[in-house]
């Protein structure tokens, strides 16, 4: 039977440090661990939870339900013609595997370095930065089908990926629990340096290589971006919205200094960041939740306050914005 703990506190597996409480919780290191668990009968009529790092999470309250602690270790290297097939287990720490690929020679991303979170969890956000999303390095996934109760092998195409989005926020929700993810990493490297940011962080650097691409990615997340341990964030709060380019266009007529880039399909991603701080939100303190100073995306745990509240918070800011843009922001993070 599953090591389950009863009443278990959250507020370590949180990045926002809420006080929360899961009536059941198990830490999952096996994938035998994993079906024990969800074949308990201690768990029998609960909704199931995964955490790994917590790192794109709202608690808003104690959770009625089984949660599963994804901790299930693993790094294997195999390879194709073309790329190196990195297997890793999803309870490894994301930003600790970029660094461990680019040591063992095998760089790609680079890019993606200092990103909070799980292996298992970036398929489900598709996390993305400066330039690269994780399905331009996916090649395929280990999760158990609960509908099934098999374990099954999903390929790019399968995961359905979209920005900041999969076929595990949509049709796929609560159906798959991922164990392991696959890598596709080019054996013929190309750094990808069209991010305006990082190109600028890395000009005095002829031909950076992907330890000195994953450094300056650091140094710009971490000028921007709160340490959790400092305080209590989930990083970028909101996803940047997607308009048609008439609304793009007419927007941009009314607000010159706009911030948007063009999209494959004819779209403009609209930065949100200058849409929340053009409202005039960014350092806002809002008692134990506020808006970070340096960076409007990020909404803020000082201590002592609740999901709920920070809840508040960033539906006043989306409100505010679609009032003043007409276009509507939407958070990153689940609530819970």
């Amino acid at each position: 039977m599953a090591d389950f703990h009863e009443f278990y506190p959250l507020r370590a597996h949180n990045t926002f440090g809420f006080d929360s409480h899961a009536r059941l919780a198990a830490h999952i290191r096996s994938e035998s661990d994993l079906v024990s668990a969800l074949s308990d009968p201690r768990a029998a009529g609960l909704p199931v939870v995964v955490l790994g790092g917590g790192s794109n999470v709202v608690l808003t309250g104690d959770l009625d339900a089984s949660v599963l602690l994804m901790e299930i270790p693993g790094y294997e290297v195999g390879h194709d013609a073309a790329n190196w097939l990195v297997t890793v287990g999803a309870g490894e720490n994301w930003h600790a595997t970029v660094g461990r690929t680019i040591a063992d020679g095998m760089p790609g991303l680079e890019n993606l370095a200092l990103i909070p979170g799980t292996v298992g969890a970036a398929p489900i956000q598709n996390i993305g930065a400066y330039g690269v999303e994780l399905r331009e390095r996916f090649h395929s996934l280990r999760a158990l089908d609960r509908q099934t109760g098999q374990f099954v092998t999903l390929d790019l195409d399968t995961c359905a990926f979209g920005y900041r989005d999969s076929l595990f926020k949509r049709d796929g929700r609560d159906r798959y629990i991922i164990t392991a993810v696959t890598l596709r990493l080019p054996k013929v490297w190309q750094p990808v340096l069209n991010y305006g940011e990082l190109a600028r962080e890395l000009e005095s650097i002829p031909a950076p290589d992907a330890a000195q691409i994953r450094a300056a990615v650091i140094a710009i997340r971490s000028r921007k971006l709160p340490d959790p341990a400092q305080i209590g964030n989930a990083g970028s709060f909101f996803k940047n919205p997607v308009v048609e380019a008439a609304r793009r266009d007419a927007l941009s007529a009314q607000y010159p200094a706009l911030v948007s880039y063009p999209q494959p399909d004819g779209r403009y991603k609209l930065a949100a960041g200058w849409l929340i701080d053009q409202c005039g939100f960014k350092g806002l303190d809002d008692g134990p939740v506020g808006v970070y100073g340096k960076q409007a995306l990020v909404l803020v745990h000082h201590g002592g306050g609740t999901g709920a509240a920070l809840l508040g918070l960033a539906n006043r800011i989306a409100d505010t914005v679609e009032a003043r843009f007409g276009v509507r922001i939407e958070p990153e993070p689940v609530i819970l």
